[in-house]
């Protein structure tokens, strides 16, 4: 990660989010994947900001990523605040179908891994329909349990085998984010993206909210709507709490440090995109 982008992060209760919308994003993506850089990316939202005070161990996560993409309009309103006007949200749902359709990714091979039984292949198909230029090497669907160490091996070999230069995770945060960060280094893929549901968005199984709830930050609502016994919980959990902590950030009652870890994978790299 450049210095440039870097400098150019919100600190969201110490964690450092990219002042990033749409076009910015597809933007560094792209260069990571023509300069070979090796590496994951994030989607941070109020969820996975809470989980991270939680555990030092997903800061540090998040801290080296090689994007850290603001993923809820709660991001983007405190990016505003700190002086990002250009900032806007973008979501794994909206990212991941840019990358497939758009033609300079084009010549990019992918691989995904979530979902339930069935919905990667469905997805594979889905996108092949939409996106002709599409092409997935691959899928995996894992349990619905940590993987066992012989297990993700074994997911590292096939992924291997097929050689994606994109890697696409499907699961929930934090595991994806842990997933992500361990997997990566046994990996030739250039990069990892922890999308969360987009697989169930872009199979229908989660409806998509208007543009209007999105802008007015309510997608939340509208997902707890449509599947209130998982995320009631959760919802009244982490929001509840961030915007506690976050009051306490804005009027300089409790600092947030941000983590010194430097941002960006340092593993091994392969030419990206260049079948």
């Amino acid at each position: 990660m450049t210095n440039e982008l870097k400098s150019n992060s919100v600190n969201i209760l110490g964690i450092a989010v990219d002042a990033l919308h749409m076009e910015s994003a597809l933007t560094h993506i792209a260069a990571a994947l023509s300069q070979r850089r090796k590496g994951y990316v994030c989607m941070i939202g109020v969820h996975g900001i809470m989980e991270a005070q939680r555990d030092p161990r997903l800061a540090q996560i998040y801290t080296r990523s090689t994007l850290a993409v603001p993923d809820g309009m709660p991001t983007v309103w405190l990016g505003r605040f700190q002086g990002f006007p250009q900032m806007q949200r973008v979501t794994g749902p909206d990212l991941m179908l840019e990358i497939f359709r758009r033609p300079e990714f084009a010549d990019c091979t992918h691989f995904l891994y979530g979902g339930k039984e069935g919905v990667a292949e469905e997805l594979r198909a889905s996108f092949s329909k939409r996106c002709p230029s599409a092409r997935i090497v691959g899928t995996y669907t894992p349990p619905f349990r940590d993987l066992t160490v012989e297990e993700e091996e074994s997911v590292a070999a096939q992924i291997r085998s097929l050689n994606p230069h994109i890697v696409w995770v499907g699961i929930s945060t934090p595991k994806q984010e842990r997933f992500m960060m361990r997997l990566l280094p046994l990996l030739e893929s250039t990069l990892m993206f922890g999308v969360g549901a987009a697989f169930d968005f872009h199979t229908g199984r989660i409806k998509d909210a208007p543009n209007w709830v999105k802008r007015a930050g309510l997608q939340w609502l509208h997902r707890l709507l449509q599947d209130p016994r998982h995320l009631f919980w959760r919802y009244l959990r982490n929001n509840s709490a961030f915007c506690w902590n976050i009051a306490m950030q804005l009027t300089g009652i409790r600092v947030y440090p941000r983590s010194e870890i430097d941002r960006g994978f340092a593993g091994r790299s392969r030419a990206a995109c260049d079948n």
